[in-house]
């Protein structure tokens, strides 16, 4: 076990993100933060190439202890059967980093990286034959991620990204996205950790294979959760959608230093209340996500100083059928113009979503000056 001593009060420095190709973060060099001012990254997320080419790309700098941390997202890029990309996107990452130094540790089976006031996690856990089931594998994975949290001194989760294998698969007479949430919710309630008012955001999507593997954002400051006035907040789901609800709000204000707060959008959908709505649909369903994200929006200008605007995000669209991808892009360009940020910016992959019946499923973040509401 590894356990980092809390720093003294003072200036928290400002943590950024950034959206950049792989060719343009990769030619930047080493930022190792050794410079006064200097950026490091604390973690990264690549999108958009598979993890062998990945392992192809070119190499940060192997001193730089923020390298590990450079982690490929699991779901594929839109090709078609025979490989070959459908949409023109070049891979790129988001970027998360803030001046000084990196500290690196472990805590059981997750891996970790802390800077100034922010910790980025991993974890991957493999399945086989003769391991436990997904619940257990789940909860063993949320037990470390805690203990994380309480070894390097930064206690609240602020983001998620869970990719689970064959989400949507029974997995011995119940679907494992639930299996995944009884594990989930289970460790929470063993650490004392808020499984319900106040959950932080998140998402689950599919992989058709590998482990389960987590990623994760924390801090020293609690988020502020955000919840979606359309929707009926996820921990709230009636028992028809498994028997322990999916532990994670609509949205999460974190505070990034320096008066700026970052929207982290949970994955979010074509639901309302908590009915899908628009099956088999996926244009219509991509409107319906499209007012979700609106709404959740208003919904942090109710909590904060800060204001984002929809065309101002980066997001990333996750379909269900590779063949959508074209039409959804089409879409949100008439809805929210081609030459917004959003879609200029948006990063499409082939993933299953946590309900058979979605298409679609889009999660984003953005950055704005201003400070929750008193």
């Amino acid at each position: 076990m590894n356990r980092v001593s809390p720093l003294p009060s003072m200036e928290v420095p400002r943590l950024t993100v950034e959206r950049l190709s792989l060719v343009d973060w990769y030619a930047a060099g080493k930022d190792d933060g050794s410079a006064a001012g200097a950026l490091s990254t604390l973690g990264a997320l690549r999108y958009g190439h598979s993890a062998a080419q990945a392992d192809r790309a070119p190499s940060r700098d192997p001193a730089n202890p923020a390298a590990a941390n450079d982690s490929t997202h699991p779901a594929n890029p839109i090709t078609d059967i025979a490989g070959h990309l459908l949409l023109d996107t070049a891979p790129q990452a988001d970027v998360w980093r803030a001046p000084g130094p990196i500290e690196a540790g472990r805590s059981g089976q997750v891996r970790w990286w802390v800077q100034a006031d922010w910790l980025f996690g991993t974890v991957d856990l493999e399945e086989n034959a003769q391991s436990a089931s997904l619940a257990d594998i789940s909860h063993s994975a949320y037990r470390d991620i805690f203990r994380s949290l309480d070894d390097s001194a930064r206690p609240h989760l602020l983001r998620l990204w869970n990719y689970v294998p064959r989400i949507n698969v029974d997995g011995g007479g119940l679907e494992r996205y639930r299996q995944f949430n009884a594990g989930r919710q289970s460790a929470f309630l063993q650490a004392q950790r808020t499984a319900f008012e106040g959950a932080p955001a998140a998402c689950a999507l599919g992989t058709s294979a590998g482990p389960l593997s987590i990623r994760f954002l924390a801090g020293r400051k609690a988020p502020t959760a955000v919840e979606n006035p359309r929707q009926v907040s996820a921990y709230r789901y009636p028992a028809t959608y498994g028997p322990h609800a999916p532990t994670f709000s609509r949205a999460a204000l974190a505070d990034m230093g320096n008066d700026h707060l970052a929207l982290l959008i949970s994955g979010t959908a074509s639901i309302v209340g908590h009915d899908t709505v628009h099956p088999g649909d996926v244009l219509a369903q991509t409107g319906e996500t499209l007012r979700n994200l609106q709404a959740v929006i208003a919904s942090a200008h109710a909590r904060c100083s800060a204001r984002f605007d929809i065309r101002q995000l980066d997001c990333v669209v996750f379909v269900r059928h590779p063949t959508d991808a074209s039409r959804v892009r089409d879409a949100l360009s008439h809805a929210l113009g081609a030459d917004s940020h959003t879609v200029r910016k948006a990063i499409f992959l082939q993933a299953d979503i946590c309900r058979s019946d979605l298409l679609v499923e889009i999660e984003a973040h953005a950055v704005a000056a201003g400070t929750v509401s008193s």
